[in-house]
């Protein structure tokens, strides 16, 4: 049995670099392979548009690279008959695609994302679907290690150069675990408008924000002594293929941090939380002639871990939701001692459990966040009383201790799955009492979107295993409103979303687009 399962596709990879260039990407993952069985976990690398390795696993090869669902289908398979307790997917998007699940609150001009892409769909046992909800229970641990996206085959292009590639695969396999105290120190950059938010992040996460950099004044430019902590949480404005990040204050909104500004100042091991719209946006900027993203800086300077948002993601302005707290946990999960991939895991989970129902954005920003990088890698080592017995093997009682926290994670993740209400459908008609009409009205008027503003209706599925027999019943939310409105000569969007429980709004929450 392989305890990690780094999967590909070797057309794709082809497209790209030509079969030279593919047997250099090889080289490096053996060498990854062999540095992987040295700390005790057993490697393999199967292409997914290859029938033979496909049929290994009883599953059927991707024809179609692009396809999202032939690749889900054939990651399953994976799981199924191999059970690895890693997958690292090796390749940006366009060598295996981000899943396509459909935007809840999609609205053009002011959300107009109609897919929320990620990975989570790979972390779940769940089939194929573009509803979000299908995915509330995540299982697996697993990781993205990116290459460049780029346009293949134009007009008889050379085949590309694989050295980003091969040199994020070289920092795996160097990877060196550190005492936790050394991630003691952070890095946190935040908006003027969005610093209590930020704050708030920060002291649940390091318990201070004592050096928490404020844009504006602060940026682009940062010195390399300031952003040498190896932790790292940003919460600043981002743009769709845009290689920097914005500060805010009133209607100001200056660069805040930029890709070639980091370069040479990311110190290898550093592990990053990013909630910036678009922060972990794998966009083509060969084609496009634009500095790499500022996630693909971060790895190609040895950064362990970055787990970001591929496309708008939301967050209040003053305490924590959606993307402050998916961001939180992961970096917590990571001071805990977890592999970035298990905290990636632990966050999705903690971020399902936290709230009595998934509303639309709940359900967007648990869709949209992904994590890049290596899975299997621990950057944090925290003391431990406990060791292994005498007449053990250490290794093969890692290997055991491992499987256990697997088992409680997919049963943490099966719970979630069978218990967690949600709202993803809009509902088709809806009579909405006066009582919810003015409530609607006051929240929009508070959100600055108008009176007038029309609200989204989404129905709340409630799953059978909500509520166990004997338990005293819980009113339940019946719907779910949304209102997403960008206000003309505004770079950002603001999200309104209020719940209704027996014919009354009973609680609301206010988001801006991060």
């Amino acid at each position: 049995m392989d305890d990690k399962i780094i999967v590909s596709n070797r057309a794709a990879l082809t497209a790209k670099y030509g079969s030279a260039g593919v047997g250099k990407i090889k080289q490096a993952v053996t060498a990854l392979i062999a540095a992987d069985e040295k700390r005790g976990i057993k490697t393999r690398l199967v292409y997914l548009d290859t029938a033979a390795a496909m049929k290994n696993f009883r599953g059927k090869a991707v024809t179609d690279p692009a396809d999202a669902r032939q690749n889900k289908e054939a990651i399953d398979a994976i799981f199924k008959t191999g059970d690895p307790d890693y997958l690292m997917i090796l390749g940006a998007a366009d060598v295996v695609p981000h899943q396509d699940m459909t935007n809840p609150t999609f609205v053009p001009n002011d959300d107009p994302d109609r897919f929320a892409y990620g990975d989570l769909p790979y972390a779940c046992d769940t089939p194929y679907s573009r509803d979000i909800a299908t995915f509330k229970g995540p299982t697996r641990v697993v990781g993205r290690l990116p290459d460049l996206t780029r346009k293949t085959g134009l007009n008889g292009q050379k085949p590309a150069s694989p050295a980003y590639l091969v040199s994020v695969l070289g920092f795996a396999e160097k990877f060196k675990s550190r005492d936790v105290a050394e991630y003691g120190k952070f890095f946190g950059l935040s908006t003027h408008s969005w610093r209590k938010s930020t704050e708030l992040s920060l002291s649940n996460t390091f318990g201070n924000h004592g050096a928490l950099t404020i844009a504006p004044p602060s940026g682009p430019t940062h010195s390399a002594a300031r952003i040498a902590p190896l932790a790292h949480f940003i919460n600043c404005h981002g743009g769709q293929t845009d290689p920097n990040f914005y500060g805010e204050k009133g209607n100001s909104q200056p660069i805040s941090l930029t890709s070639d500004g980091i370069a040479k100042k990311i110190k290898p091991g550093t592990v990053a939380a990013v909630e910036c719209c678009y922060g972990a946006e794998l966009y083509d900027s060969v084609t496009l002639g634009l500095p790499i993203p500022i996630c693909q800086r971060y790895l190609i300077q040895g950064a362990y871990g970055y787990f970001g948002s591929s496309t708008i993601a939301y967050g209040p302005a003053d305490g924590n939701g959606a993307a402050d707290l998916i961001t939180q946990y992961f970096l917590a999960a990571v001071l805990g001692g977890a592999s970035i991939g298990r905290a990636a895991l632990m966050a999705r989970q903690q971020f399902v459990a936290q709230t009595g129902e998934l509303d639309p954005v709940d359900l967007k920003t648990l869709a949209q966040f992904s994590l890049l990088g290596d899975p299997s890698i621990t950057p944090a080592v925290v003391p431990s009383p406990t060791s292994v017995p005498k007449g053990v093997d250490a290794e093969q009682g890692e290997r055991q201790s491992r499987h256990l926290r697997r088992a409680k994670l997919r049963a943490v993740g099966q719970l979630l799955q069978e218990s967690k209400p949600t709202a993803s459908k809009k509902a088709r008609k809806v009579r909405k009492s006066e009582t919810v009409r003015k409530a609607l009205s006051n929240i929009a008027k508070e959100a600055g979107i108008g009176s007038k503003r029309e609200f989204m209706a989404f129905d709340v599925k409630t799953p059978k295993g909500a509520r166990p027999r004997g338990s005293k019943a819980v009113p339940a939310a019946s719907h779910y409103y949304v209102a997403v409105y960008r206000p003309k000569k505004e770079y950002s969007s603001v999200a309104a979303v209020a719940k209704e429980v027996s014919g009354r709004i009973v609680g609301y929450r206010i988001y801006a687009e991060k």
